[in-house]
């Protein structure tokens, strides 16, 4: 909550800027109040004095540590406020302020409860980077539309390779070149899974693994639906409600994390043209998240739950009921001609 409340992008640079780098010491305050934002925002800041409580309450170890998260988050955020992302470096840097941060304060969070020990800071950050990658892929479209100003977070040493502006992809007439960055995109946040892995499978506490697997799982099928998909520039794509539920219901061990990364880079496998500008270089990074999966030796030991090609066959299947049906009915009806 602590970190969400950073996070709103209707002030002013002048007023936002001060209250992030400070924010760390608010935490400490249940007086301290602003309102600002809409929504869930808004209702956030109103109440920001139950959160501050709540922060309070906890031992000294959690508290360290959300407050050195905190003070770190600020001041990225306030960098990148005044500062655009121009190379892949400023994407890294940026992700690492807004997500991989995060990842490094859960790692502190879990050591202090006494369960894990404590991840190192580089797989703790791969982390948060393949989720916040993942996201700035999928929210392309609803990022550029931002009103009153474009969330502009894709590194324009990639998006410059394919149009001469970030929102240049969004019209149907730059599709191939759009298709094109975007394959970019989803190659360069694959080459956080290996660290994702190696964190997951390190996890001893159940609740603590569900807790950090699910997400990855969800990220890793995410970027399957969005490769390749020009639909990223036209709308919104997640993946079904019901293989959501699946994987909530099903992610307990790292058999199923293998299983679940197996499959869904199997998937995106399958739709790497050979023809893309980074085609070798998605299917080499592909290659070798399959190999670590493979390697684990518990593949058999999960049930797989990704149906390939299933939207394209389940409306055939649908007509060749009905006619069945059709015909059983029309049979038993008395002014059915008897041969």
């Amino acid at each position: 909550m602590v970190f969400r409340a950073e996070d709103d992008t209707s002030i002013g640079t002048d007023v936002k800027v001060p209250i992030l780098i400070d924010f760390y010491r608010h935490i400490y305050n249940p007086d301290w109040h602003f309102s600002c934002g809409t929504k869930e925002y808004k209702v956030l800041m109103d109440q920001f004095h139950l959160v501050s409580t709540a922060f309070l309450e906890l031992e000294k170890g959690y508290r360290e540590a959300i407050e050195d998260i905190t003070l770190r988050m600020g001041a990225g955020m306030a960098k990148f406020i005044c500062k655009e992302v121009e190379t892949v470096d400023d994407y890294d840097e940026y992700c690492h302020y807004v997500a991989g941060l995060v990842g490094l304060g859960l790692s502190k969070l879990f050591h202090a409860y006494g369960s894990e020990d404590l991840a190192s800071e580089s797989v703790s950050n791969s982390m948060g980077l393949f989720l916040q990658k993942t996201n700035i892929i999928r929210d392309y479209l609803e990022d550029i539309n931002e009103i009153p100003k474009s969330r502009m977070f894709w590194p324009r040493q990639i998006w410059s390779k394919y149009v001469y502006k970030l929102e240049d992809m969004k019209y149907e007439e730059n599709s191939v070149k759009a298709v094109q960055c975007l394959n970019d995109m989803v190659t360069n946040a694959l080459i956080h899974v290996d660290d994702c892995l190696k964190y997951l499978s390190a996890l001893r506490d159940p609740a603590i693994f569900r807790f950090c697997a699910i997400p990855q799982i969800m990220a890793i099928g995410t970027l399957a639906l969005c490769y390749n998909n020009v639909e990223v520039f036209r709308g919104v794509v997640k993946l079904r409600r019901g293989l959501t539920a699946k994987v909530i219901d099903r992610t307990s061990t790292m058999a199923d994390v293998y299983g679940a990364f197996y499959d869904f880079s199997c998937m995106l496998k399958a739709k790497v043209d050979d023809n893309d500008p980074n085609a070798q270089k998605t299917l080499s990074i592909l290659d070798s998240i399959l190999k670590t999966c493979r390697n684990s030796g518990v593949l058999n030991k999960r049930k797989s739950y990704i149906i390939q090609n299933q939207s394209n066959y389940a409306p055939f299947l649908a007509v060749i009921l009905f006619i069945i049906l059709a015909i059983m009915l029309a049979n038993q009806s008395p002014n059915w001609p008897n041969n």
